[in-house]
């Protein structure tokens, strides 16, 4: 019975949010048309509100740990759920991402994202969306902001591997920036494809960084261990066990 009116509250929860999302977008279009910062703050607004809605409706609560970074700065973030985008997004104080060119297609979601600058990946493109990335990544129109990449490309379900993608270590190596990298833990409450909601207290934590000026390759194994060493802690702190995972294969990181 319990686990029955978790799934309504899941439902319930799920159904508000994309309501809200379409309330809180359109209101604010014309403030946000007139200023990114208030553009900026129509999408905190909301990832407050999603905050506090999951908190008493499914019993999500959140939690930022680590040292949030206030310059410019590379952010290098595991991807489990939709929830930590919001997370990432909401603790920083000028952020945008770059993220899968179909999004920029959602309505309200798209709009805003175009206005904040994210930048938008052809995937099926490689070599010339990496070159077009970090194009748009070095145009200066953002000084002194934080660039948000998920480095394995989409989401992963905890427990799972998939290869980092080479694009996160090119745009390191060519903005010459501080690459702060995120662990989350946040897939053990709210699965990819699943509507359920599992009660407990959601984590993002922001890594020590890792300084500009490291070779492609020995970056991308940094990245990979840290991000990957402390999400599995920080899932294993919330009781998921975690499997033991393989050795990945030798140039793992050579995919966008």
């Amino acid at each position: 019975m319990r686990y029955a009116i978790q799934w309504l509250r899941s439902v319930v929860f799920i159904a508000q949010m994309y309501l809200a999302l379409a309330v809180i977008g359109l209101v604010s279009i014309p403030f946000a048309i007139v200023r990114v910062d208030w553009a900026q703050a129509t999408i905190h607004r909301y990832c407050a509100w999603v905050r506090w809605t999951a908190g008493w409706m499914v019993g999500i609560k959140s939690e930022v740990r680590g040292e949030i970074p206030q310059g410019a700065a590379l952010i290098a973030a595991k991807h489990q759920s939709f929830l930590d985008i919001l997370l990432i997004y909401d603790a920083l104080p000028q952020a945008r991402f770059v993220m899968k060119k179909e999004l920029l297609r959602m309505p309200v979601l798209g709009w805003y994202s175009q206005r904040i600058g994210c930048i938008p990946v052809d995937r099926g493109k490689r070599g010339q969306a990496i070159q077009a990335m970090v194009t748009a990544a070095q145009d200066g129109q953002h000084p002194g902001g934080q660039l948000i990449i998920f480095s394995q490309g989409t989401r992963v379900a905890p427990g799972a591997y998939l290869p980092y993608k080479v694009g996160t270590g090119i745009l390191y190596d060519r903005l010459g920036m501080p690459c702060v990298p995120v662990a989350v833990n946040v897939g053990v409450f709210w699965p990819k494809r699943s509507l359920y909601r599992k009660p407990g207290r959601a984590v993002i934590e922001f890594l020590a960084p890792i300084p500009p000026g490291l070779a492609l390759r020995p970056f991308m194994e940094r990245l990979e261990a840290d991000i990957e060493g402390n999400s599995n802690r920080l899932m294993a702190e919330a009781g998921f066990d975690v499997p033991a995972m393989p050795p990945p294969p030798e140039g793992r990181s050579d995919r966008m």
